[in-house]
């Protein structure tokens, strides 16, 4: 028996050893600042815990946070160290050159040396000469360099041979390592994050991302339903998952919400997280998890993963690693698809700047103008699909998930000085965008967290994990933008992660940051006020306007008389109006608790549409009266002396 388990062990160790080795996390900070050294440093913004791969630097050359690890000298004894603070399995080296706006420095060939006490170096060989890897011809793209065999120490250093002539040494690095097994190990067991949930956690292309959809339609098909809302420029549907306890249909009084993803096609993990969070519902309703069921039976909600498949297959075939950090962004016809929606915030802000009256310029709904919807704008193929889809369902909140941060972005996102990079620009409804953002926010694991290492440049714990969107850098026509003005949706962007393509090994980690936060911003469609809109028989009336006195900013009705209008806790004047009808006002109350406050209107008709509706009954001629009448009254008229 000792023998077979001896066997049984050595077995492991050799698996182990032939086993690909994912990235350690310099991109994803798993490895952190303190484990990060350098022989030199031109200055602290380009020190050793800048040299992470894909970190974006600052506007300025100068700036705190800048794109890359540089040396204080340019000669071969220069080197760049990572301390895995245990024994790892070294695999490979995958290596960018500094991101600039002014500079072009990159390392053209480096040598990589191994330490278990970080005193005592040994070079890795090749037969009996220092190997030299080739490393990168630009500064942005990444190359992998991978180990003849797999190397086991503590420390490692990557040492540059030779750089751009017109540049100095400048890196970007992550390490591919696999942590060898112990159990005592202080920093692996306090930065391990385990799930208990039993989902795919892998990356999935078009056709598995398709089929593990149908899976999820196969195990939960009486509360989900799968439909698409178009086409990508190469031709891939954009699908769409709906779970509801009446999928297909729109329920009178139940909220409609989304989640979009995927928009810029390389930041991937919002895509995977989409596609967790639609198996998760699944089976918890299965096992009968009430929070679940609750939000299954009174919300009916749309999971978009994917809105630009054809980015998505282009970072996908290059991998995780070296996909860098705009591959596969744009659509197949090179459009920013998130921010390839019509301006609506100018149209409205001159209407506001001229005082036109709200006869003239609504303060909601904003006419998309003609010269967008003409044929030859340049407008994607996706986004067209996008706003059909945002047209024709009632949404009253969605969330896009964006990667490369960990921030939550709300409206505005465009400043309202014109060429000003940054400035808060508030909507009327801050107060509930700040509530939506920080709901999500405060209940991810790392968003708040006032100890964790920025991403890039940007400390956003300071701010509660939340910014408004112009605030941070304007960004004309984006979807935030366009539908909150368009339409009654409330839009925010959930940046979920510093890495846009983060290893398939830390997808665990990346649902488990995430999970909570996806359920509670779902719950938040609940709070404020709902209602329906009826005339004097009890129908109800399609496209009346709703009105809270205090906020410049109406909503509608959807086709049923039902509306769901967001407010924080409070009381509130509430006026209901239709063409056509008269106008109802009330006050409303939102308490704390969750669940929407039930405020419903009657309205009549006008007595101006009472007079059209007889004028278009004659045919809008005057309305002829019987002889003896009107003789009848010319007399009366003429004892009265008119």
């Amino acid at each position: 028996k000792a023998r077979n388990d001896g066997t049984f062990i050595f077995l492991l160790l050799l698996l182990f050893c032939f086993l690909d080795c994912p990235p350690m996390g310099l991109e994803t900070l798993k490895i952190d600042d303190f484990q990060l050294h350098a022989s030199t440093t031109k200055r602290y913004g380009l020190g050793a815990h800048r040299g992470r791969l894909n970190i974006q630097a600052g506007l300025y050359e100068d700036d705190l946070y800048d794109g890359a690890w540089c040396a204080g000298r340019d000669d071969p004894l220069q080197w760049f160290e990572v301390d895995a603070r245990r024994l790892t399995k070294f695999t490979g080296v995958v290596t960018q050159g500094r991101n600039s706006l002014w500079s072009s420095d990159w390392v053209t060939s480096f040598k990589v040396m191994f330490s278990n006490d970080s005193h005592t170096w040994v070079t890795l060989k090749n037969g009996s000469e220092d190997m030299i890897f080739s490393a990168n011809r630009e500064k942005e793209i990444p190359v992998r360099n991978i180990f003849p065999a797999p190397v086991v120490a503590r420390y490692i250093r990557v040492n540059p041979r030779s750089w751009f002539g017109s540049g100095s040494i400048c890196m970007r690095v992550e390490i591919l390592g696999c942590p060898m097994p112990d159990p005592n190990n202080y920093y692996h067991r306090r930065n391990e994050v385990i799930t208990t949930d039993d989902l795919d956690f892998r990356h999935h292309g078009y056709k598995e991302m398709r089929q593990l959809m149908k899976v999820v339609n196969d195990m939960c098909p009486n509360i989900t339903r799968i439909y698409n809302i178009g086409k990508s420029h190469s031709g891939l549907k954009l699908y769409a998952i709906e779970i509801s306890d009446n999928p297909g249909e729109h329920e009178v009084g139940e909220p409609e919400f989304r989640y979009t993803a995927g928009s810029h096609g390389n930041e991937v993990l919002g895509r995977e997280l989409l596609l967790l969070l639609m198996q998760f519902m699944c089976l918890e309703y299965l096992s009968g998890n009430q929070r679940i069921r609750h939000l299954v039976e009174e919300t009916r909600i749309h999971l978009l993963p994917s809105v630009n498949p054809d980015g998505y297959e282009k970072a996908f075939e290059v991998g995780s690693e070296l996909s860098g950090w705009s591959l596969g962004r744009w659509s197949n016809d090179g459009i920013d698809i998130h921010h390839n929606f019509p301006d609506l915030n100018s149209i409205l802000w001159e209407a506001e700047a001229k005082k036109w009256p709200p006869r003239k310029m609504l303060n909601h709904h904003v006419a998309i103008p003609e010269w967008y919807q003409s044929k030859n704008a340049s407008v994607a193929l996706e986004t067209r699909a996008l706003i059909a889809w945002m047209e024709k369902m009632p949404f009253v909140l969605g969330g896009n998930l964006q990667g490369g941060e960990l921030v939550v972005t709300f409206p505005y996102d465009r400043t309202r000085s014109q060429w000003v990079a940054r400035e808060q620009t508030p909507t009327p409804d801050d107060h509930v965008f700040r509530w939506l953002a920080f709901s999500y926010a405060s209940t991810h694991r790392l968003m708040t967290d006032a100890n964790r290492r920025v991403c890039h440049t940007e400390d956003f714990a300071k701010e509660d994990g939340t910014i408004n969107g112009a605030s941070w850098h304007t960004a004309a026509g984006s979807m935030n933008d366009f539908s909150y003005l368009h339409t009654n949706c409330f839009e925010l962007s959930m940046y979920v992660g510093c890495d846009k393509f983060p290893h398939e090994s830390e997808l665990p980690e990346e649902w488990e940051n995430n999970r909570e936060s996806l359920l509670v911003f779902m719950e938040q469609v609940h709070r404020g006020i709902k209602g329906v809109v009826r005339d004097l028989q009890g129908r109800g009336i399609a496209n009346a306007t709703i009105s809270v006195e205090g906020i410049s900013h109406d909503i509608r009705t959807a086709v049923d008389g039902d509306y769901w209008r967001l407010l924080n806790p409070g009381e509130y004047r509430v006026t209901a109006r239709a063409e056509g009808y008269g106008l109802s006002s009330k006050k409303c109350e939102v308490g704390y608790e969750m669940g929407a406050t039930r405020c419903d209107f009657t309205i009549g008709r006008s007595n101006l549409s009472r007079i059209k509706e007889i004028m278009e009954k004659f045919n809008k001629q005057p309305i002829r009266l019987p002889v003896r009448q009107l003789q009848a009254r010319r007399s009366r008229e003429r004892r009265l002396g008119t």
